[in-house]
């Protein structure tokens, strides 16, 4: 059984530190408004695979043929299904915390932590039954590649931390400005 999100969230917790807030993404399976572009694209790749592969077994090919596709067959499994369970598994050990001075977000073995000081604007998207997601930063703002890459084909956005998924968002929003407030004038 999975640690509640307080719990997980307390044991990240440093001295005189005070948790105001903590809770989990949405858990389960879920369709994101993203998948309406991505399902497509699945189901042509791991169709195609599968065809070809069914094509290349049943007209008895050349063996590295055969096993040439077996990748792109496993490929477009995940691509149809498979990044749905991931997904959910990732989800599923993640926790997210606020308190008295910063913000945690806890996924498996990882933690992040970031200064309410140090957050320069939240942004909150809600769902007409009230949850949500808070992104903390700017978001839309776009990066450019490393100039060592030595590849520029378009910019990309930054992937700004945030408590993705959650209940009672505009909730969570309100706690997360006052904290805010309280630790600039605390500063």
């Amino acid at each position: 059984m999975l640690d509640s999100a307080e719990a997980v969230i307390r044991s990240k917790l440093d001295d005189g530190e005070t948790l105001v807030w903590s809770g989990r993404p949405r858990q389960g399976l879920l369709l994101q408004p993203s998948d309406a572009l991505v399902i497509p694209f699945t189901l042509l790749w791991g169709g195609f695979a599968i065809f070809w592969e069914y094509e290349v077994v049943s007209s008895h090919a050349f063996w590295v043929l055969q096993v040439w596709g077996i990748p792109f067959v496993l490929l477009g499994i995940y691509l149809i299904v498979g990044r749905f369970f991931t997904d959910a598994a990732v989800r599923a050990h993640t926790a997210y915390g606020l308190t008295d001075k910063r913000i945690i977000i806890v996924s498996g073995q990882q933690s992040q932590s970031y200064a309410l000081a140090d957050i320069a604007s939240v942004t909150l998207a809600s769902q007409p039954d009230g949850s949500g997601t808070l992104a903390f930063g700017t978001p839309g703002t776009p990066a450019l590649p490393a100039p060592a890459s030595g590849l520029y084909l378009a910019p990309t956005r930054v992937n700004f931390p945030r408590f993705a998924l959650i209940e009672n968002a505009q909730s969570v929003y309100d706690q997360v400005d006052a904290q805010r407030t309280a630790a600039a004038h605390s500063a």
